[in-house]
């Protein structure tokens, strides 16, 4: 093998000088490239996070029309008054009243037809109202049951009332008269409930227990469930009713609002005596129970 020329040597060095001074070159300009996108970027701030704020313009105050005058402290205190007692808004003390025949139907069923009525209302203001209520059922143009209210409401909550006053019960013979308490309103998920306690002569007692709700089918179409318990405290034989649960009634309506003070209805009744007050019914040869069709009209003013 021969040996490599001086010539050949020489040609190699100088072609090995010219690259490496080539990418030397390369390396410094990028280096210098990467140091002035840096210079360039703001400073993170505190955080790692851009300090944005800096860019931003301050906030200039809203201005008003200059007819429009400030809002004063006696302004918010009009505004938001401070409510007394029972933690009422501000009461109207003007007399209002309102009327309303829950129900006055025709039912019929298990071989009987009549009557039905439930009328309740007040007279008064926001917080202190007379109350009156009525109720009671005909058959073959007799009056079966008829019972009427006369009570002293108070509201206490945003949706409740407390009551006390007197009851008079004309049929069925002999007619009782008693004191009345109780209170009425609406339970969580819009129950409306009334219970109330009653004191007769000889020591006899009665409690009444009454829920309905009403489930919004449509705008204009509301089923009316209705659950109603009577308990006694003391037997009362002249009246055929005995110690403990004696009678109850469940009631479905439904009803079309062609106005709200004005809605039609039919609906299914199904009225029950228990215990003693049953033996009472049975031995007079009576029904203790039984369903009923009913339809009738709701009506409020």
């Amino acid at each position: 093998m021969s040996k490599p020329s001086i010539r050949t040597v020489l040609a190699a060095v100088f072609l090995l000088a010219s690259v490496s001074g080539s990418n030397a070159q390369r390396t410094t300009q990028n280096r210098a490239d990467h140091n002035h996108e840096q210079t360039q970027q703001p400073k993170p701030a505190a955080g790692g996070q851009d300090d944005h704020a800096a860019h931003r313009k301050p906030a200039e105050p809203k201005q008003y029309p200059a007819d429009i005058p400030p809002v004063t402290e006696e302004d918010r205190a009009a505004a938001f008054p401070r409510l007394e007692g029972q933690g009422h808004t501000v009461h109207d003390s003007a007399m209002h009243y309102f009327v309303l025949f829950d129900q006055l139907e025709f039912q019929a069923g298990n071989g009987v037809s009549g009557l039905n009525w439930d009328n309740r209302g007040w007279v008064g203001g926001d917080v202190n109202r007379f109350w009156f209520r009525t109720e009671g059922t005909a058959e073959e143009g007799d009056l079966e049951e008829g019972q009427i209210h006369a009570l002293y409401g108070r509201a206490i909550h945003r949706w409740w009332d407390v009551v006390a006053g007197v009851r008079q019960d004309f049929s069925p013979d002999p007619s009782r008269t008693w004191a009345a308490v109780g209170i009425h309103g609406r339970a969580p998920y819009f129950f409306e409930v009334e219970a109330t306690a009653y004191i007769g002569e000889s020591g006899r007692t009665h409690f009444r227990f009454e829920t309905e709700y009403e489930l919004l089918l449509t705008n204009q179409l509301v089923l009316q469930p209705l659950v109603e318990l009577e308990i006694y405290g003391k037997s009362d034989p002249e009246r055929q009713i005995d110690a403990g649960l004696s009678s109850g009634e469940f009631g479905l309506r439904l009803r079309y609002e062609i106005r709200r003070e004005f809605a039609p209805y039919v609906g299914i009744t199904w009225n029950r005596k228990f215990f003693g007050t049953a033996d009472f019914a049975e031995a007079a040869g009576q029904r203790t129970g039984g369903a009923r069709f009913a339809t009738g009209l709701r009506i409020w003013f």
